[in-house]
């Protein structure tokens, strides 16, 4: 059963996005980029490395505390490898968000020494913060002004247009919209951001999405898999077997997939079935 819905996405506001990306550039001294650490090149916009080449930038792989940490770490080489500081961090508990100012000091050590030649002393650096929705943005931005200046959901989106947030009197963050394909080309990639939320359910097939994700942890980790939801076997239909396990059954005995399919991707996204990652570093 490969999943047969077209994940497209249309939000008029994407072309718009970027455009104002590329005019706030001259406004900022970096970037800070927020990715997925669970699927770190899915959850990147393509259009990333070209529209904001030549600035500083400083990558957060977030949501480590979700994701598996040896291969959190092979991602961690892989961009470090590739000229882009890296932290690993969970803005949700604040794990790695401290290290975000000694990096970015240190990638602007150049600009600073400059400004201090010029006794620019106590001018604030400025960081655009970019990523896709649902990645974790508005969550990093509370971490570091330790308040509730930005509006968090577990939903895609729900930051609207941008906004400068001072950090202390040495840096100001600039949140921007999520910006993301306006269709998506690989199909897996799609798949990923759905697993993950990063795509509205309601655009989706749900109980076919959840499918293609049990047989993804069935295969990676089958163990945390029957652990979670008590199986003995994974032979067969994932989510038969979950909903039966569950109780979940309608009239007739037929096992509720759908309500099983919703249990899965609940906690997958939730973290309760364990640390998983969804992709590697080739």
């Amino acid at each position: 059963m490969a999943y047969q819905g077209d994940i497209q996405w249309f939000p008029g506001h994407m072309t718009k996005t970027r455009r104002l990306i590329e005019a706030d550039l001259k406004l900022v001294d970096a970037v800070a980029e927020i990715v997925d650490c669970r699927i770190p090149e899915s959850s990147r916009n393509p259009m990333i490395n070209e529209i904001v080449s030549g600035k500083p930038r400083v990558m957060l792989l977030n949501k480590c505390d979700y994701a598996d940490e040896k291969i959190t770490e092979e991602w961690r080489k892989h961009y470090e490898a590739e000229g882009i500081r890296t932290i690993v961090c969970d803005c949700r508990s604040g794990k790695g968000i401290n290290r975000f100012l000694p990096v970015l000091k240190n990638e602007l050590s150049e600009l600073l020494e400059r400004r201090r030649a010029k006794g620019m002393i106590g001018k604030a650096l400025r960081v655009m913060v970019v990523g896709i929705p649902n990645v974790g943005k508005s969550s990093f931005i509370n971490r570091m002004a330790n308040s509730k200046k930005t509006k968090v959901e577990d939903r895609p989106g729900v930051t609207r247009g941008k906004q400068w947030v001072s950090i202390d009197k040495e840096v100001e963050l600039l949140d921007m919209p999520g910006i993301l394909w306006p269709k998506f080309d690989d199909k897996q990639a799609a798949l990923k951001l759905a697993f993950t939320g990063a795509i509205k359910d309601d655009v989706t097939d749900v109980e076919e999405l959840a499918y293609e994700l049990g047989q993804i942890l069935a295969e990676n980790y089958a163990e945390r898999i029957k652990e979670r939801y008590r199986l003995e076997t994974l032979d067969g239909n994932i989510l038969e077997l979950i909903a039966k396990k569950r109780g979940m059954v309608q009239s007739g005995g037929i096992p509720d997939t759908e309500r099983a399919a919703a249990a899965l991707l609940d906690e997958y996204r939730s973290g309760k079935i364990g640390r998983i990652s969804l992709e590697r570093p080739a």
